[in-house]
């Protein structure tokens, strides 16, 4: 089951679809040129290619082991990590002054993708890590940074989130794990975490958790929530380890997927308890701990886009081998699967989703880059609420392709899908996890109709909605035959788009429980509409690039790619439309269903 890295379509999205070119050379991006992202993206592939590939199945066999509180990890992985550290791939856009390099969010997440693909198990604990050092710098001490932050980005210990509790998975008012003040300025933690990624291993000498707590005195519900650092050894004031902290592993989680990766129990204070530090300001650990959450959504987002490329290479390169029946117009012998015209329609429909939602997070990650990095103090607002629109899109839409993807893979490959041997189930079974964590798709989807389509008064959508139809626009305008109906299916998109829209506003005021009844369909469909628009962009790009003399036969390619999202995927548009107008009563009056 070999991987290729697509370091070529990130390059070129990156190069013509992205702010990357345009930020290079500004502010904090000053040494960064746009002629490193090549380089920079080959060597991620090469090292999830070599690397990390060859040890996913391994380590889905394998699994993580647990004996008497500690994790050892599958044969290969400690080597593969200390590797994946040394070459600095952890600490890509930390910052600088902290031991990071300070590149875009933009350069990174195809480098989140390509360790994805290559093996998920793997290339999760590392993602929370990541996402716990934007959190971290922002609201920790300069004393605990100075302890903690420069080891964690350059990967020599590994950090934790941890917030669920037996009682409190989505719903965070329920915890209950406490914390008491000491008389040293620090607290003592006891309760229990459970679903923790990477909570104990041995990849580190040490573990840095971030964990969520209650003081006693503290407010009822998310309003009481603290966050703190709880080192799994403390740290002495040189930089050196110390005692062991009152916390443990109680067991690891026998899961469908991801099999190498240890997600684990987690007890704090057994004795005295657990030694923690505040990070931020009592009661407002919520706030804090969204910072790590909305970076690790979008990281969440290229798990599913990187799971669907894996699966998408396999599939392809099956079909092209396996021989089955006699095609129509085949002179002799079984023909190769990839000759029967359903078997077409799959492997485009994996590429086209698989594309489409690379390009929606790649585009989410160029607005967090701008957000941060241009210099007008509007335009960074306006790409800060771009950013708050495509987060819980690039997290659902993608992940949810990475299911669907994975599942195609299995049926081209028919019965030798669902056989272990090759492959292909590992890939759904690893899939599947991402579209729960990180806070469930459904809660995505609610989190884009209630706070995030609303922002501005409506007018952050309605100029992403503008830009959308100045893409449809530019594609009717250049008048290409290959382009076909993109830009008329384009627009009807858009159009469905912005009227569900209207609908659901005018429901959270009157009846919000039928706007929530229509979230999920309508995250579906401004996915839909987005990566339609995104996938039109890469056309008009590879388009202007042929009318230039370039000859690089992957440009007709994008093209019909783009043009078979149109066709195929996006008329669906019109009937998420009408579910999320008129489906909304047979969900509120379902009783009789679920009660038969």
């Amino acid at each position: 089951m070999s991987y290729r890295a697509p370091v070529a379509e990130a390059v070129f999205f990156l190069e013509h679809c992205t702010s990357l070119k345009r930020l290079a050379g500004q502010g904090a991006l000053a040494e960064f040129s746009a002629d490193l992202v090549g380089s920079v993206l080959e060597q991620a592939g090469k090292f999830a290619g070599e690397v990390l590939a060859p040890l996913n199945r391994s380590g889905d066999q394998e699994g993580a082991h647990f004996a008497n509180g500690k994790v050892t990890m599958p044969k290969g992985y400690p080597e593969a990590y200390r590797a994946w550290a040394a070459a600095g791939w952890s600490a890509v856009t930390a910052p600088p002054e902290w031991g990071g390099q300070g590149l875009p969010v933009a350069l990174n997440a195809p480098c989140i993708e390509f360790w994805n693909s290559a093996n998920m198990a793997f290339a999760v604990g590392p993602l929370v890590s990541m996402a716990a050092i934007d959190a971290f710098h922002a609201h920790g001490s300069d004393e605990l940074k100075r302890l903690y932050l420069e080891k964690i980005i350059t990967g020599e210990w590994l950090a934790t989130m941890q917030l669920t509790e037996p009682q409190a998975g989505s719903d965070l008012a329920l915890l209950r794990t406490r914390a008491t003040r000491g008389p040293d300025g620090t607290y003592r933690l006891k309760g229990t975490k459970i679903f923790i990624t990477y909570g104990e291993h041995d990849l580190t000498s040490n573990i840095v958790h971030f964990v969520l707590a209650r003081l006693p005195d503290a407010p009822p519900g998310t309003k009481g929530i603290s966050l703190f650092l709880v080192p799994k050894f403390m740290v002495k004031p040189d930089g050196s380890l110390g005692a062991r902290n009152d916390l443990r592993c109680a067991s690891i989680e026998h899961k469908m997927g991801i099999h190498a990766s240890p997600t684990c129990v987690m007890n704090y204070g057994d004795n005295e308890g657990a030694t923690g530090f505040l990070i931020g300001e009592e009661n407002k650990g919520l706030a804090c701990m969204f910072a790590m959450m909305n970076n690790a959504r979008l990281a969440v987002g290229l798990q599913g886009v990187g799971i669907a490329e894996r699966a998408a290479q396999q599939a392809l390169n099956f079909a092209r081998e396996r021989r089955q029946g006699r095609a129509l117009g085949a002179t002799d012998g079984a023909s190769t699967i990839i000759a029967h015209p359903d078997v077409k329609r799959m492997l485009i429909t994996m590429r086209a989703l698989t594309n489409a939602a690379r390009a929606i997070c790649l585009k989410n990650a160029d607005a967090l880059d701008r957000t941060k990095h241009l210099e007008d103090e509007g335009e960074r607002w306006i790409a800060h609420e771009e950013a708050n629109l495509l987060t819980p899109v690039s997290k659902a839409f993608s992940t949810d392709v990475g299911i669907e993807v994975t599942s195609l893979c299995i049926q081209v490959h028919g019965g030798m899908g669902y056989i272990e041997e090759t492959g292909a189930a590992q890939l759904y079974r690893d899939a599947r996890i991402a579209a729960i964590y990180e806070g469930t798709n459904g809660i995505q989807a609610i989190d884009l109709v209630t706070r995030k389509i609303g922002q501005s008064s409506g007018k952050a959508l309605e100029r992403m909605l503008a830009g959308y139809r100045d893409t449809a626009h530019r594609l009717a305008t250049m008048k290409e035959p290959a382009f076909g109906p993109i830009s008329l299916r384009l627009k009807e998109a858009i159009d469905a788009l912005e009227r569900a829209s209207a609908h659901l506003a005018g429901k959270l005021a009157k009846a919000p429980n039928e706007a929530l009844a229509g979230a999920t369909p309508y995250l579906r469909l401004f996915g839909l509409a987005a990566g339609g628009a995104y996938l039109g962009e890469t056309a008009l790009a590879a388009k202007v690039a042929m009318i230039a003399g370039d000859a690089d036969p992957a440009h007709p390619a994008r093209i019909a790619t783009a043009r078979f999202f149109a066709e195929n995927i996006m008329p669906a548009s019109a009937g998420l439309e009408r579910v999320v107008v008129d489906g909304a009563g047979s969900v509120m009056h379902s009783d009789q269903v679920l009660s038969a």
